[in-house]
């Protein structure tokens, strides 16, 4: 079996490491590492998965993953990648969203017997003295250096506020936590994460006077600049309450050309010969690797069934132009509104076709709304049950995306 090191890079999710060979080398046994997750909303996003994956990965290589959710942190807010102050959350709200988020990690990591441990940081931090914290933990800290973190200067600019200046002590502390209670010699995180990440590295080396390391992934975009798992219509939620699988599956297969070999690596388990083959398809072909990436993606998130009926409606909607049922995002109206009529721009919002009636009507104007298989031709259309075909009415935006319209 490869090191698993090798594998996170050659997959492409290596961009800095603090110690390549003695990660490398760190590796070549079992280790504990770790990865933070903000416990802002319920659900994970397609923005999230590359730490997913990444701890997927090294657990299928015989390391143990540790997933913190932040609930002591997400109680300060981390102001990496932030212009301004985040929402502050109560811990009834962090709570809530910690138990959404835990069945969604089952899908990629196995938690039984120990072989990874999911734990919440408000366990540790919110039982610290502050005084005996400063004492024993902030006088490691060199204010200079922390206001030389891109973070922290990013943000001078705007304003700082103390609370949220405390953010990098309380993930250092994470790590030597960690350290202590689990033997825990990684810490992985996005780009933005760099440095205090390595802080957590120097306070542990400070205080215990331990060898850890530090490895963070690159910032994901699409090949148009676009930021991963960011759509029109908002992100890409892996809960399928708020993304069906449908949906889910179609954010994959309209992956852009340039990004669909990268993005096989990254978001599948597919060997890497696998990969490269689909990657070398050129033209009308490229449309078997994403149909490849697609069924793969949404066979990890939501099952192997709810990909397999996803795949089978995008191939009726799109392959044979036929009205799929099964699978596709469904609204059902009340009878009297849609007997009343309903605007047309108003419809393609309500279903989420579009995130505004304004964008709506700017889809319409350029001619890429249709209801029933036919272009719009005005924004002031009344979509009525006069529309109803076999009881549905079906509604398109652009060429890829579909909806239904039922009575209730």
């Amino acid at each position: 079996m490869k090191n698993v090191y090798d594998v996170l890079v050659e997959r492409g999710f290596i961009e800095q490491v603090s110690d390549e060979t003695g990660v490398r080398a760190a590796v070549e046994k079992p280790i504990t590492c770790y990865i933070g997750f903000d416990p802002s909303a319920s659900s994970y996003h397609v923005g999230n998965l590359v730490p997913i994956m990444a701890l997927a990965h090294m657990q299928r290589h015989g390391h143990r993953p540790i997933t913190i959710v932040g609930g002591g942190t997400g109680m300060i807010g981390d102001p990496s990648g932030k212009t301004e102050m985040r929402q502050m959350l109560t811990r009834e709200q962090i709570e809530a969203n910690v138990q959404g988020q835990k069945a969604q990690l089952a899908r990629y990591l196995d938690f039984d017997s120990g072989k990874a441990l999911m734990l919440n940081n408000a366990d540790w931090l919110t039982k610290l003295n502050y005084i005996e914290f400063l004492r024993d933990i902030g006088r490691h800290f060199s204010v200079n250096r922390m206001l030389a973190a891109e973070a922290y200067r990013v943000r001078l600019e705007t304003g700082l506020s103390f609370i949220e200046f405390n953010y990098m002590l309380l993930q250092a502390y994470d790590f030597l936590h960690l350290y202590r209670e689990y033997g825990c010699v990684l810490q992985m995180g996005g780009s933005d994460q760099w440095g205090n990440i390595l802080a957590g590295v120097d306070l542990t080396r400070r205080v215990e006077g331990a060898t850890v390391y530090a490895s963070v992934f690159p910032l994901i975009t699409t090949s148009s600049g676009a930021k991963m798992g960011k759509t029109e219509a908002g992100a890409v939620w892996l809960d399928r309450e708020l993304v069906s699988p449908y949906k889910y599956y179609q954010f994959w297969i309209n992956t852009e050309d340039p990004d669909v070999e990268r993005f096989l690596a990254l978001f599948t388990f597919l060997p890497m010969d696998r990969v490269k083959e689909l990657g070398r398809l050129q033209g009308a072909d490229l449309r078997e690797a994403k149909e490849v990436l697609a069924y793969e993606a949404t066979k990890i998130t939501h099952g192997e069934e709810e990909a397999r009926k996803a795949q089978e409606a995008s191939r009726r909607l799109f392959a044979e132009g036929g009205t799929a049922r099964e699978g596709v995002p469904t609204t059902a109206l009340d009878a009297e509104d849609l007997a009343a009529g309903i605007p047309v721009t108003e419809l393609f919002r309500r279903v989420g076709l579009c995130g505004s009636r304004g964008a709506a009507r700017r889809l319409i104007e350029q001619g890429g709304a249709y209801v029933n298989g036919e272009r719009v031709a005005s924004i002031d259309v009344l979509v009525t049950d006069k529309d109803l075909m076999e009881g549905a009415i079906l509604l398109r935006a652009g060429k890829k995306h579909h909806h239904r319209v039922i009575l209730s």
